[in-house]
């Protein structure tokens, strides 16, 4: 992005690799405008397409284009904005860990959660500069869950951590923090950083969330 933009330098995509589309950027007037692709976005159905007339499409594949994008860089001021940082950590690796670390106020209420048990006096002094930094996206992703989705992240976390990592009580939906590694874990489990390999099955942790096909 820093230099000339010129689309003959870069190569058409094939057929093969349209699944395996990330995110979409468009280069309108000098900026760039991105949009992360997700699974939802591929739609492959019958259409009724309305042109000059009426024509019935078969099984297409396309990928829907929203009306706004995810983040847009305005390359003269040099600047980047968006409205979701934990949307666009999977196009911009590593820009998760820019973000500003949460205030004591904002981590005390965190550590407040309902589905968070203290132990071993681990508690706001103990809690990490990473940490801290991991918490303010954490805090963003919460803010847009239901109840329903909240249930199936605490079962998602339990289920790739496993008791020997972080301790979870079923039958009140908490899991026991009692180190500043446990709350690394249960910060990667909401940024949702947890995922299983497709062939050997092996259970691995990304570095950057990616969203997988």
């Amino acid at each position: 992005m820093k230099q000339d933009f010129d689309s003959k330098d870069y190569n058409d995509l094939t057929k093969a690799n349209f699944s395996k589309i990330a995110y979409l950027l468009s280069v309108q007037g000098g900026d760039f405008y991105f949009q992360k692709v997700t699974p939802s976005l591929f739609v492959k159905r019958k259409t009724l397409v309305f042109g000059e007339v009426a024509e019935l499409e078969q099984s297409q594949s396309r990928l829907v284009i929203n009306a706004l994008p995810d983040a847009v860089y305005i390359k003269a001021a040099d600047t980047l904005i968006f409205k979701s940082l934990a949307t666009i950590s999977s196009i911009f690796t590593g820009i998760d860990q820019l973000y500003k670390e949460a205030t004591n106020e904002e981590v005390a209420t965190f550590l407040d959660e309902e589905f968070i048990e203290l132990s071993n006096n681990y508690g706001l002094d103990k809690v990490s500069k990473p940490n801290r930094k991991r918490v303010g996206l954490a805090v963003a992703t919460l803010e847009k869950m239901s109840v329903d989705d909240k249930t199936n992240m605490l079962s998602y976390i339990h289920d790739y951590c496993g008791e020997q990592k972080l301790k979870f009580d079923e039958k009140n939906h908490k899991f026991e923090i009692s180190s500043d590694d446990e709350l690394k874990l249960l910060l990667y489990g909401i940024e949702q950083r947890f995922y299983t390999t497709p062939f050997s099955q092996e259970r691995r942790l990304a570095n950057s969330v990616q969203a997988l096909g």
